[in-house]
């Protein structure tokens, strides 16, 4: 008798363990489905709204970047005034930042306590990581077309450009995941500035296209010195031909000239190749001359080239107001300045049948929120910035291009360009000329691929340019072992392998490119379903006993 009570005992347990094991199971799918439908930031798919509520007041935070240049500030500080004229029951809030990364990182930290921005501008890499949150940044597409508040839309209070007057290539750049997540605002690539005076003064002629063979010789031949330890080009101590601002650009180029891998839009990362360790042997030979360096090692390009120390200076056509001896924001005193002829080249080709060179510049992403007029209000403004008032003035203060035909075609935009070098300010012809080198170059320009993750293999790639440089100075010898440490190194710091496992195992290949919320969701589903299953066998087995047990007394 009292085997059979603890019998029964057991099985009790047996049973309340199994109901309490689906409980928990069903608990945790109905967590994971909460998560799934709402995201991190528990907010539905935003819905454009019938219409506009005017007699609510709205107000809007917009986040912007400026280069330390007071008249970019003023053209957003004039925007925002003319806009509020339009919709004075809209105001705008402007915080400013001088580095995008800084904006990257306030937008990550205020992601958590669900204080996103309404409007920012931004990069699409960036954009990437931002959408690790459901719904958290608002998909465009349906709000260029819409008939009311779209582009070029019917109760929209300003003239706006339609889509078709986007320039389709800066448009694309803004599309990954299936969505347009951003429009652009501003448009630059790299340049090479040159100090032609000293490039004949050395035999050589600038070809039509600049090659990397051609900056390579002339860099080496301009590392003579005389008895005295000074170089012969300049009379000076200091000499560094050639200086590469962004080397995470550098390598991204030099990679697509030759056609090797770097990223796939999968996000696969294909950075660490052949290819790649034979453009770092090649730098690391011109390092090891004091032929090559880059901002990171040395400083500002433009401040090397402006006082002769220079030759060939890669920054973007953004900082074209930095270059040559008449540069209107030359950050080294006057008597440094020596005088000399510059020009504006596309960046060094591998081929010059096919030149390539990256696009980039700012776009501008607009952050979910409950309240859909709120967010349409967000989207006015940002529609607003590229109407041809702010497109042409912002792009006057720098060698950036605005994004819209309207803009480009208007004839105020093209006597700006017909007036180059009237003055050394508005007109400062090395700044029109870095325009006008993007202008003639928009269908030779390229994006990578946009991703979560895209962010750290830029960096990567900068930083195998950097840590070679760096090892080389400190007189390390860069072989193949090297190079492997190297990849294997850069890998750790910015985990690559990790991104790279969360973005293809997990995301890709065995999900089927699934956010990893539905993923969560699917293997809780699954587990669920298992506990159901085995409480139903262990039910079937219990009965059987108990049939069993009955048939033998």
């Amino acid at each position: 008798m009292i085997k059979k009570l603890q019998c029964h005992i057991s099985e009790y347990q047996k049973h309340s363990f199994f109901k309490k094991t689906i409980i928990l199971a069903l608990s945790l799918f109905l967590i994971c489905l909460c998560s799934a439908c709402h995201g991190r930031e528990g907010l539905a798919a935003f819905e454009i709204p019938e219409s506009f509520d005017t007699s609510r007041e709205y107000e809007i935070t917009f986040w912007a970047k400026n280069d330390t240049n007071k008249t970019q500030t003023m053209i957003y500080e004039q925007a925002i005034a003319d806009f509020h004229k339009l919709y004075p029951n809209i105001t705008i809030n402007l915080r400013l930042y001088t580095d995008y990364g800084r904006i990257y990182n306030d937008v990550i930290t205020n992601i958590a306590t669900q204080t996103t921005p309404n409007v920012c501008i931004t990069y699409p890499d960036h954009i990437a990581t931002y959408l690790t949150g459901t719904n958290l940044v608002v998909p465009l597409e349906n709000l260029f077309i819409d008939e009311k508040y779209g582009l070029g839309g019917s109760e929209v209070r300003f003239d706006s450009p339609s889509k078709n007057e986007i320039i389709p290539q800066f448009l694309e750049e803004c599309s990954f995941g299936g969505h347009y997540y951003a429009i652009p605002y501003m448009r630059s690539t790299e340049a090479c500035y040159i100090n032609k005076t000293y490039v004949e003064s050395l035999g050589f002629t600038l070809p039509d296209t600049l090659t990397w063979d051609f900056v390579w010789e002339v860099s080496e031949a301009a590392m003579a010195k005389d008895k005295d330890g000074n170089f012969l080009i300049n009379g000076q101590k200091v000499m560094i031909p050639f200086i590469y601002k962004s080397t995470d650009n550098m390598m991204i180029q030099m990679l697509k000239q030759k056609d090797a891998g770097y990223s796939t839009a999968n996000g696969e990362m294909l950075l660490f190749n052949d290819t790649t360790k034979e453009l770092l042997y090649t730098i690391a030979d011109h390092v090891a001359t004091g032929a090559f360096s880059t901002f990171k090692i040395s400083s500002y390009p433009a401040n090397f080239l402006n006082a002769g120390q220079c030759i060939f200076a890669v920054d973007s056509t953004a900082g074209a107001t930095w270059m040559g001896s008449n540069a209107p924001l030359s950050d080294i005193s006057e008597d440094a300045v020596v005088e000399f002829e510059t020009v504006v080249m596309p960046i060094p080709q591998f081929d010059t049948t096919n030149p390539k060179m990256i696009s980039q510049g700012p776009s501008v992403c607009i952050f979910n929120k409950a309240d859909t007029g709120e967010v349409l209000a967000s989207w006015l403004f940002t529609q607003y910035l590229l109407t041809n008032n702010v497109q042409i003035a912002y792009a006057q203060t720098e060698g950036y291009v605005p994004v819209t035909k309207k803009a480009h075609e208007s004839a105020e935009y093209q006597d700006y360009l017909a007036r180059s070098g009237e003055d050394n300010s508005l007109y400062y012809n090395i700044k029109i000329d870095a325009a006008q080198m993007l202008l003639d170059n928009v269908n030779h320009t390229f994006v990578t691929p946009v991703f979560n993750g895209s962010t750290s293999l830029r960096d990567a790639a900068g930083q195998l340019i950097e840590s070679t440089a760096k090892s080389i100075r400190r007189k390390e010898t860069v072989d193949d072992a090297y190079i492997e440490q190297l990849y294997s190194d850069i890998t750790s710091l910015y985990r690559l392998d990790q991104t790279n496992r969360s973005q293809i195992s997990v995301g890709k290949t065995q999900f089927g490119n699934l956010p990893v919320t539905s993923v969560v969701l699917l293997s809780a589903l699954a587990a669920a379903w298992f506990f159901i299953l085995l409480y139903v066998i262990f039910q079937a087995i219990k009965r059987k006993k108990q049939s069993l047990s009955q048939s033998r007394y």
